[in-house]
């Protein structure tokens, strides 16, 4: 197994048939891109095996950034998002990010993102669009909008295969995925817009799914990337946002997640914040006991297997999407 990160800025270069170009458009803000990039690089270090992937990161102009997170991208020689198109790249994965706006479309950076999802169909490799990517593209494709919860759908949760399909042949129900988000796209709006749904929880609803019209494309809902350390640091993070008044309710503890005895010492810390309510009481927070970075989730590692050996497939017999419509100019991406 090889998974090497591209640092060049090298346009096109010769390749060995068997080596996937890899392409990961980061989108998470502030300290979090660098978790995320080291995440993904994980999941896919964790499904190549004997592949050779070698992995491109690239960064959206109008995603906010302050000035340490522009240094990072920098360091890490992240190309603009409007360089994809040149890297001739076999694959893409886009991630999610933190919403801001209720529609999508009202963000800073949708023109900027709407011009790739363009390209990507018309001209693009295959992709695996991440959690809130995923309600963006399908927003930008077919207009299906995504449904606030009531609560946030939040922890791991058992999954089934609700289809066979290559991509689900290695997945032995049930399995576990994360989930942490505010809004879902459902079963019945997916199947109305011609969507194929792969895998399905009872308790957090569809997971993985496919485009009938593009079968290159390859959405989740969840987060196929988390370590197991991940739902705690989002959890502390949630919980710090209520004290300092940047929340108007106490976070939920994500679900099937923390031990009887954490989830005791987490209540009775909450119960202590509803009378100290200041972002101080986190000098106080409960130790956490897990690892801050974990191996990579098994279900993650094997569904990218599958989609990556699809990839190689593709480069064997030499077949590679296209659609026969025209194709957009990319070029004018602003910056």
């Amino acid at each position: 197994m090889a998974v090497v990160a591209a640092r060049s800025e090298t346009k096109r270069h010769s390749r060995s048939e068997y080596c996937i170009e890899l392409g990961i458009l980061n989108n998470m803000p502030g300290p979090a891109l660098e978790r995320t990039e080291r995440q993904f690089f994980a999941v896919v270090a964790a499904a190549a095996h004997d592949l050779l992937v070698r992995v491109h990161f690239f960064s959206l102009d109008t995603i906010e950034r302050d000035d340490s997170v522009r240094a990072l991208l920098h360091r890490h020689a992240y190309a603009r998002a409007g360089a994809i198109p040149d890297r001739d790249l076999d694959a893409l994965i886009v991630t999610g990010t933190e919403p801001r706006e209720s529609d999508l479309r009202r963000e800073p950076y949708w023109p900027e993102l709407a011009q790739l999802f363009d390209w990507l169909q018309y001209e693009g490799p295959s992709t695996l669009f991440s959690c809130l990517a995923a309600h963006a593209a399908v927003l930008h494709y077919d207009g299906i909008p995504r449904r606030p919860l009531a609560e946030k759908r939040f922890g791991n949760f058992d999954h089934a295969v609700a289809r066979r399909d290559p991509l689900t042949h290695n997945l032995s129900p049930p399995f576990t995925v994360a989930h942490s988000r505010w809004n879902e796209l459902a079963e019945r709006d997916l199947a109305a817009g011609g969507y194929r749904i792969l895998t399905w929880s009872q308790e957090a609803g569809v997971e993985l799914f496919v485009r009938r019209e593009h079968a290159d494309f390859l959405f989740c809902q969840g987060h196929l990337e988390y370590d197991r350390g991940t739902l705690a640091r989002e959890y502390r993070r949630d919980v710090r946002r209520w004290l300092a008044g940047a929340a108007s309710a106490y976070p939920q503890l994500p679900k099937n997640y923390f031990s009887s005895a954490e989830t005791v010492t987490f209540e009775q810390f909450r119960a202590r914040a509803a009378f100290e309510r200041s972002e101080a009481l986190m000098m106080e927070f409960p130790a956490l006991a897990r690892k801050p970075e974990g191996r990579a989730n098994p279900a993650g590692a094997q569904i990218v297997r599958a989609w990556l050996e699809s990839i190689v497939e593709k480069k064997r017999s030499g077949t590679r999407f296209r659609d026969a419509a025209a194709q957009p100019d990319f070029a004018t991406v602003a910056a």
